[in-house]
């Protein structure tokens, strides 16, 4: 199966579920609190609902929020509620209702009864997001896994001719063998894209072993989705990333070389946002894009310090971190310092330790951000003074490519050499091992 054929098959599914139509359709945005949540948790999730929905291609028009004790078992919202909403959708011309809550497939289905229009929950929305944004063929895979994981619990059939028929004798037809037929379909594709991904994981894990033999470390660069991640990594690299002023703008993860002071180098990856709530089925399927900031030796936190919450979008990203068994260590990167307030930017860099503050769009402050590179790096390398015979040239430019050359001093047997190494890199120039001239 060839890779124009797999995106056809993406779009061909993307097209065909229905409860992520969204061609600009009037959304009506439903936030529901359950026990004691708080009210400024619900607001700011709806809000962000409102960017996601927006970003997949509908137009949010109103917001509602209620509060429950607990869920309804087939409507979520109870059924009182759900009348409002009703009479609510048909006299404001709504076309599609989003839940900023995960609706089982029973309530998904007998909303839409009520409503007489679609009803998409959170993660239906991000997964469309996903589908418009993936480009690379991994990338599409995995969007066309988690939509098709969604998909399946809700299939069911819908008109004359999918119908599903009710039991006994003279009510068995079309209806219900088409809709095994395409059950029986999904989970066969199900069965091939899990194979395919596990196949290019395997090669993702071969290349990263081959990074990690070329002595470069490599700095994962995680945050909230639109933290500026993709235009730190332009700044920095000249990467050419697309970038706009949208979430989930890049999904794929671009890996470039960063040049650091003194010569050395190390790998910067680009990998995607996060928002709250990230569905699981997509940190499942983004296992293999994911796993670049697991494996990372360090991690960049990218916070926007002019959104209204940059702390809870700390905590989602951490939680996210948390699930996907990444510990490495991390420097805060506080971005967007051109536009946000002074005080917030302040109190950022006070309570993430060590941190540093930028605007990865004007290049304010990335010099400070490479040195805090260099720093790290020096903390974790090891000086050695090294004897390099001169026919050896292949060690003397290995050296430069892996560690940081001090000073290289002419000798009758060879170059005298100082250099700070990694110390996994160590090993390999021990041969070489000279006295310290400074210590004798």
């Amino acid at each position: 199966m060839t890779y124009q054929h797999l995106r056809r098959e993406r779009r061909r599914l993307t097209a065909t579920v229905a409860d992520l139509e969204v061609s600009r359709q009037n959304a009506l945005l439903v936030g529901v609190r359950f026990g004691r949540n708080s009210l400024a948790d619900a607001e700011q999730s709806l809000e962000e609902l409102a960017l996601l929905t927006d970003t997949a291609g509908s137009q949010p028009v109103e917001q509602v929020l209620f509060r429950r004790p607990s869920p309804d078992a087939g409507l979520l919202i109870g059924k009182g509620q759900a009348a409002n909403l009703a009479d609510l959708t048909k006299s404001d011309d709504i076309d599609v209702v989003v839940f900023d809550h995960s609706l089982t497939p029973a309530q998904q289905r007998n909303l839409q009864t009520l409503f007489e229009c679609d009803v998409v929950d959170r993660e239906a929305v991000i997964l469309d997001i996903f589908a418009q944004h993936a480009t690379s063929r991994e990338g599409s895979l995995q969007v066309e896994l988690a939509l098709l994981r969604y998909r399946l619990p809700r299939l069911r059939g819908k008109g004359e001719a999918l119908s599903q028929q009710a039991g006994g004798i003279g009510t068995r037809g079309p209806g219900e063998t088409r809709l095994e037929s395409d059950r029986r379909r999904i989970r066969q594709r199900i069965s091939v894209l899990e194979k395919d991904l596990a196949g290019l994981r395997q090669h993702n894990q071969t290349r990263r072993r081959a990074r990690l033999r070329s002595a470069a470390p490599t700095a994962a660069m995680v945050g909230y989705t639109n933290a500026g991640k993709s235009t730190l990594l332009n700044q920095l690299t000249g990467a050419g990333i697309l970038t706009e002023d949208r979430l989930f703008t890049t999904l794929d993860p671009t890996i470039r070389r960063l040049r650091l002071p003194g010569g050395r180098e190390m790998l910067l990856a680009d990998t995607v946002g996060f928002v709250r709530r990230l569905p699981h089925r997509l940190v499942e399927a983004f296992k293999s894009t994911l796993e670049e900031v697991k494996d990372a030796d360090l991690m960049l936190h990218l916070v926007n310090a002019a959104d209204p919450d940059p702390e809870g979008q700390i905590k989602a990203v951490e939680d996210v971190l948390a699930e996907i068994g990444a510990d490495a260590p991390t420097i805060t990167v506080v971005n967007k310092i051109d536009v946000a307030p002074p005080a917030v930017v302040r109190q950022l860099l006070r309570r993430n330790d060590p941190a540093v503050a930028v605007s990865a769009l004007t290049g304010e402050g990335a010099t400070d951000l490479v040195d805090k590179l260099a720093d790290w790096m020096n903390s974790r390398s090891s000086m050695m003074c090294l004897l390099v015979p001169y026919p050896r040239g292949d060690v003397v430019a290995s050296l430069h490519r892996t560690g940081e050359v001090l000073t290289t001093d002419t000798t009758p047997g060879g170059l005298l050499i100082t250099v700070r190494l990694p110390p996994d890199q160590v090993h390999h120039f021990s041969p070489f091992t000279a006295p310290d001239p400074q210590t004798g």
